[in-house]
């Protein structure tokens, strides 16, 4: 369940059973103690005659409200609701998550969104309950708390990271933020690590360590799967079941390394530059879709609690492959016969659509993969890697290359239909001059539209790079060979998807893996069968 409009009852309903699945989308402010919590937060309840609801961090902190040091509210997981909005005060959220005011100012964001700054400023105020600098300098208090307690870095260089325009900016905002001083409470957090002997483990400026948390269920299968099937090597590594990556930031780039946790996602994170932290924890983010409401999404697409989709895990990228289908119109789905034994599939509790870290690196490696299986998108994508990318210091030594050399020396790299190449050099060449812009600030509609204008961009690749780039919810991937498969193996008609509306993203999701299970399981099927055959003549 999703709470869109902040009504009273429901609001103190949840805060009254501590409910976690709404931290993160709304917050609770306490007149009496001058703070505010997530719904989850341990402490007693107050009175309903102490509290009001309000829609952001940044709200609370406008109307003079402290953070609560004993629930973090910052640090719940981001509300999903700027994923399933899409009008401008979630488009704006989005891109204030990115650090666009950071690094242009309120006048980059409008500019960005197309408004002027005084509409901007007015809608994010009536929709959000503050302008776009508090909401921006919720961002920052936030970022600022994390390189605090996990780093040793110097609180003037902190400050600078954070995107404070000055030390005592900082100072002040930390102190009205959370009640102490910056300090305090890197004092406190390193007798919270390490207990009483009072010292705690040295770190290394750049590199920090996070939890990630997100609302349960998780369908990590699901998850390990996607990201290890389409690891490209040179660039990205899937080893011990974690993945470590290189990505390109504002101010140069960083190496993360992912793993899944019980209750969160472990993210080492190497930074060039710490003014990155907080854009590369939300780019995570998005990667992982984190900020999901799974159950609402679950009860919605009728998925019940403790299924499990049978068959062997989809962490192996060697146990199951998942073909691409291309741009325009994929290959005709032959019908699959019956499932093994008669058994179908169950939809996951708590599957995710992946995101993105980068939009023209999106575009182009679905271009790459068009009419071909995953592996062969992997090995294409790692080629390019290695003759065009940029090497950087780290365990893994290249970026991927921008648009800007893909369309200068891409021709020389890639292999394939002649056609299929030259659209992929159209494409970074429209990224490359900023013809074609690819952000989370963008409306689905207009996104998709500009997609097809491009040269052999057909529905299934301008629809799937939507779905990823803006976490559209709602994006049915009706045209793909692999989904229309699930959809055989479920007994569902694609043509009668009207009711799992606004979520049909997730359900593409749980079709795609349907279908990869029900393949795997007549893998393993045939395979019993020709063992115990081969048994038998032995006999």
């Amino acid at each position: 369940m999703t709470i869109t409009v902040l009504d009273f009852e429901r609001c103190y309903r949840a805060v009254s059973t501590r409910d976690s699945r709404f931290d993160g989308q709304f917050f609770t402010a306490v007149r009496t103690t001058g703070i505010y919590c997530r719904p989850s937060c341990p402490a007693i309840t107050p009175k309903r005659a102490n509290v009001s609801f309000l829609p952001t961090a940044a709200a609370a902190q406008q109307a003079g409200y402290r953070a609560c040091r004993r629930c973090l509210p910052d640090a719940a997981p981001g509300s999903p609701l700027w994923n399933t909005r899409a009008d401008l005060a979630a488009r704006a959220m989005r891109l204030i998550g990115d650090g666009v005011i950071e690094r242009g100012g309120v006048p980059a964001l409008a500019a960005t969104l197309g408004y002027s700054q005084r509409q901007l400023t007015r809608v994010l105020t009536t929709e959000l309950g503050a302008g776009p600098l508090a909401l921006a300098r919720a961002h920052r208090a936030h970022t600022a708390r994390l390189l605090i307690q996990t780093t040793p870095m110097p609180m003037s260089d902190i400050a600078f990271a954070a995107g404070f325009a000055s030390i005592r900016q900082f100072n002040d905002t930390v102190r009205e933020v959370f009640a102490v001083s910056p300090t305090t409470m890197r004092a406190e957090a390193h007798r919270a690590k390490s207990g009483s002997n009072g010292r705690q483990a040295p770190a290394v400026n750049g590199s920090l360590s996070l939890r990630l948390p997100y609302r349960e269920p998780l369908d990590r299968a699901w998850l390990e799967w996607f990201l290890s099937s389409h690891v490209a090597p040179g660039m990205e590594l899937w080893e011990n079941r974690a993945y470590t990556r290189n990505l390109r930031t504002p101010h140069g780039h960083a190496t993360t390394r992912l793993s899944f946790q019980r209750d969160h996602v472990r993210a080492e994170l190497a930074l060039h530059d710490m003014r990155d932290l907080a854009p590369t924890v939300a780019r995570l983010r998005h990667l992982l879709d984190l900020d999901a409401d799974p159950i609402g999404i679950d009860e919605a697409l009728g998925v019940t609690p403790g299924q499990r989709v049978s068959g062997p895990e989809l962490s192996d990228p060697d146990t199951v492959r998942l073909p691409d289908a291309g741009a325009g119109s994929p290959p005709d789905a032959d019908t699959p016969p019956d499932p093994v034994d008669g058994k179908r599939p169950a939809f996951t509790p708590g599957i995710r659509v992946p995101g993105c870290l980068d939009g023209p690196e999106l575009l182009l490696r679905t271009m790459i993969g068009q009419q071909i299986s995953v592996s062969a998108a992997a090995t294409h994508t790692a080629r390019l890697v290695e003759a065009l990318g940029e090497h950087v210091d780290g365990p893994i030594p290249l970026l991927f290359p921008t648009p800007a050399v893909i369309a200068e020396r891409g021709a020389e790299v890639l292999t394939g239909p002649t056609r299929r190449v030259r659209s992929i050099i159209g494409a970074a060449e429209a990224l490359a001059s900023g013809e074609l812009a690819l952000h989370q600030g963008r409306t689905a509609s207009d996104l998709r539209r500009e997609l097809l204008a491009l040269d052999g961009v057909g529905p299934w690749t301008a629809d799937y790079v939507t779905m990823r780039l803006l976490a559209d919810p709602d994006v049915l991937l009706s045209t793909d060979l692999v989904v229309r498969q699930g959809a055989a193996v479920l007994g569902l008609d694609l043509a009668d998807t009207g009711r799992w509306m606004p979520w049909r993203s997730y359900l593409s999701m749980h079709l795609w893996k349907a279908a990869l299970t029900d393949r795997a399981d007549r893998s393993t099927a045939a395979a019993a069968k020709a063992a115990s055959s081969k048994a038998s003549t032995r006999t």
